[in-house]
């Protein structure tokens, strides 16, 4: 009787002992996701909701670095105006920023 509680009790500790010895892990793994992986996919988050709030009339900055006005917007395609004469379709996915030319300040980031 006095064996099965040893082995009990012990086995309880043991439990919990590994339980313990696994907390830097957990630890570790949550300041890696909230300083290093949270930030990244509220930036992501922030670049979707600037991209499907895109307008006419925006001026926009594209991933290849072409600046351009939004002169029209379709479902996931947007035309941009680029100089005079010419004009360009890009997917909506294809725009990083959008910029002011009184500021030169990004609003998309």
């Amino acid at each position: 009787m006095l064996i099965n509680k040893l082995i009990i009790q012990e086995s309880q500790t043991t439990f919990f002992d590994a339980l313990l010895a696994q907390l830097p892990f957990f630890l570790i793994f949550f300041v890696i996701w909230y300083f290093m992986l949270r930030p990244n996919m509220k930036k992501q988050e922030n670049l979707k909701q600037m991209q499907s709030n895109i307008k006419k009339g925006d001026r926009v900055i594209t991933i290849g670095g072409i600046h351009g006005k939004v002169i029209q917007v379709k479902n996931d395609k947007v035309v941009l105006r680029v100089s005079n004469n010419s004009e360009i379709t890009i997917d909506t996915i294809a725009i990083s920023r959008l910029y002011n030319l009184n500021k030169k300040e990004s609003d998309g980031s």
